[in-house]
């Protein structure tokens, strides 16, 4: 990626064609003062830049780009090609996506086009073409967002499913392979033509299913491409190209679209307040915006994972969002709180969405820096506080790389697999979030037990059959790998893992893993499959949870505290040669191990068979990661957190927390300096954090 102009921006979105009253100077002194270094233009105003078919208006954005560059404010220019202007869908109605065959959703939010269709694609390489042509070279502009969170769509157009059909017959040859590969002799699904081929709205057939929603990320991914390759053809590459991505999308996959671009951005917004107190009570539903403290982090470190590189943070709360219903800005330090969390964890930019709160439309209610009244107040100032700091940390957060000792594997396979047919239940109905749910157990009894996460795909260790990733590398470099839910898997990848651990890696299994091939079929081989005999585990039943099993350890594994459980989910392990660590306190479940661990060549698989509650997960964590190692960890507890980075001059950066009311002491273990007031502790010394607070310390 091209250099930024400093180690990490900050600022807003600001959309100065959306004031009711002109104020373009007023702002950006505002902003100056506040310490932004970089705004966010252009992205949502197609119809401002072509208010009709082939009539630009261009000029308009000149006063910002040059007041922004007058007082030193960077600018990412946006392609405003995901809202389409109502010109165009009255002339081209055949643009319209739909979410069924012959269903058109219609004109009236955003997003509702088909991205595939030609007429689309004309008018959209137009726009592009016009907007980014006339400020390319503009000395403001730094880099450029194509489209806005994509993926929000299946699309079930003709043209798509056709080209689907086309995209089967190029990797199956022939209608004979695919039934053979999909099973469709089941249910008489056997096809004698290509033409047999059914529309996806009433599919039943998984295998089907598991390639529709690869299709549809990859359309995703085709399309951000195309915008990209457009840009560098008129810009170049001295300015960097990206998209802001929400996770959650259906048809994204993360990893593939931010390979076709030059950083990742993503959109991570989070319930404020006493969303993040701890300790806290675990519960609650992930989605878009995500609750919970460990989610800030989980937030950061999947957007780390999708290049393995720092990231931008394009959108965040800068007030209450998610509508007129939803209001719970935060109180005061969660913005710095949460503003460090990010930059310890990779970000290179922290960017609120928005400027001002909107006086019209949808989201009238999604707070801005400014309120309603335009004036400065509580989160302006507070924002402007953390502005200064950023700041005053200069170039200690220059080259920061989050630190981490395990690593976690995403599948975007195993996420649509288990999407497509859910293993977990929620209130007796299918859990389409099954694959989230037991990744989210994993994931927050590292961040309970104090443990950096390294978020790794699938793909990025083993892509097409081959090796991406050294495993005895990997195994020096993250010695303990957490596998939940890896549920759709090649043998290649299974044999990866399995070299992970005789190189020397801990390899942790849990639910659902090695259970289906890269076509989500069921597998011949003893569960968990090509693992089962260096594990010392095997399994041929399961069971559904409607209540949480407790836990007892046995043997010489994790120490287990009262109040251990399995949710969800028990696989009947047995064990070949295992040793056994834990069991579940039930009648008949009590037969089979909760835990088991096995030495396998110079390391050791260990198999979790259910989705441990957090109190089973952190003493999981705490058993594979001890703490003896880092002093520090010994200070997270109950409120605080402490977060490790290491900066590009090879410095130890510790981000310590206090998410919660009470001021907290806690003694730091070695020498440090506060990053931001230049004071000193010596070892042994004192440190003092006052509610929702945080301190930037480095190891001298």
């Amino acid at each position: 990626m091209p250099p930024l102009p400093s180690p990490v921006l900050f600022g807003a979105a600001y959309y100065h064609e959306y004031q009711p009253s002109p104020r373009l100077g007023e702002d950006l002194d505002l902003m100056q003062r506040a310490g932004f270094s970089v705004i966010r233009v252009g992205e949502s105003t197609w119809s401002t830049w072509e208010p009709d078919d082939g009539v630009f208006d261009l000029e308009w954005l000149v006063p910002v780009l040059d007041g922004a560059h007058a007082r030193g404010i960077a600018v990412v220019l946006g392609t405003p090609t995901y809202a389409v202007p109502p010109w165009l869908a009255r002339k081209y109605p055949e643009i319209a996506a739909e979410r069924r065959t012959g269903q058109r959703i219609g004109w009236g939010a955003r997003q509702e086009m088909d991205f595939t269709h030609a007429a689309y694609r004309f008018h959209a390489e137009r726009v592009i073409r016009a907007v980014v042509g006339r400020y390319h070279d503009h000395p403001a502009v730094i880099g450029f967002q194509v489209d806005n969170e994509p993926g929000l769509q299946l699309f079930h157009n003709h043209g798509v499913f056709q080209a689907f059909v086309d995209d089967l017959r190029r990797r199956y040859g022939d209608v004979e392979t695919l039934n053979r590969e999909w099973g469709l002799v089941y249910w008489s699904h056997r096809l004698t033509t290509w033409a047999d081929l059914w529309t996806p709205d009433n599919n039943a057939q998984p295998q089907y299913d598991l390639a529709w929603r690869s299709f549809q990320a990859r359309l995703t991914t085709e399309f951000i491409s195309w915008q990209a390759g457009i840009v560098r053809e008129i810009a170049g590459t001295e300015k960097f190209v990206t998209t802001c991505l929400s996770y959650t999308r259906p048809a994204l996959d993360d990893r593939r679209v931010t390979e076709t671009l030059d950083v990742t951005a993503g959109n991570p917004y989070y319930v404020m307040q006493d969303g993040l107190v701890l300790p806290d009570e675990p519960g609650g539903d992930q989605g878009w915006m995500t609750e919970g403290t460990w989610t800030v982090f989980q937030s950061a470190d999947r957007m780390y994972s999708s290049r393995q590189e720092p990231f931008l943070v394009t959108e965040t709360n800068a007030g209450p969002i998610g509508g007129s219903s939803t209001n719970l800005p935060a109180y005061d330090g969660q913005w710095r709180q949460v503003g460090w969390a990010m930059v310890a964890r990779g970000a290179r930019m922290i960017e609120y969405w928005h400027w001002h709160t909107l006086h019209y439309g949808t989201e009238t209610y999604w707070g801005g820096v400014l309120p309603h009244d335009q004036r400065p107040g509580r989160v302006y100032e507070q924002l402007a506080g953390l502005g200064a700091e950023l700041r005053e940390a200069g170039d200690i957060l220059e080259g920061l790389v989050p630190d981490a000792s395990v690593g976690l594997i995403w599948s975007q396979a195993s996420m649509w697999g288990l999407s497509g047919q859910p293993a977990l239940a929620d209130a007796g109905r299918p859990d389409k979030d099954s694959y989230q749910h037991v990744v989210e157990a994993f994931y927050r009894g590292s961040f309970d037990a104090g443990v950096g996460v390294r978020i790794l795909h699938d793909t990025q260790l083993v892509d097409e059959a081959a090796d991406l990733r050294d495993p005895a590398e990997l195994a020096t470099e993250l010695p303990v790998l957490l596998v939940p839910a890896l549920y759709v898997a090649s043998d290649e990848l299974l044999t990866w893992l399995r070299r992970y651990a005789e190189a020397g890696g801990h390899l942790v299994l849990g639910p659902r893993t090695a259970y289906a091939d890269e076509e989500a079929r069921a597998r011949l081989e003893v569960k968990p499959a090509l693992l089962a005999d260096v594990a010392g585990v095997s399994y041929q039943e399961f069971s559904n949870l409607a209540r949480p099993l407790p836990v007892r350890g046995e043997g010489g594994g994790p120490a287990l505290p009262d109040g251990c459980h399995g949710t969800a989910w028990v696989d009947a392990l047995r064990a070949d040669g295992a040793e056994v660590l834990a069991r579940y306190d039930h009648p008949h479940h009590g037969r089979f191990p909760a835990v088991t661990t096995m030495p396998a060549g110079d390391g050791r698989i260990t198999v979790v068979g259910t989705v441990p509650d957090p109190a089973l997960g952190r003493a999981l964590l705490e058993w594979l990661v001890p703490g003896g190692d880092d002093p520090w960890r010994a200070l997270g507890s109950d409120s605080v957190t402490v977060t490790s980075a290491t900066t590009a001059g090879g410095r130890r950066l510790r981000v310590v927390h206090n998410w919660s009311w009470d001021p907290v002491t806690r003694t730091v273990p070695v020498p440090v300096a506060d990053a931001l007031s230049g004071s000193a502790l010596e070892a042994d010394g004192t440190l003092e954090l006052g509610a929702w607070d945080v301190r930037v310390l480095v190891e001298r």
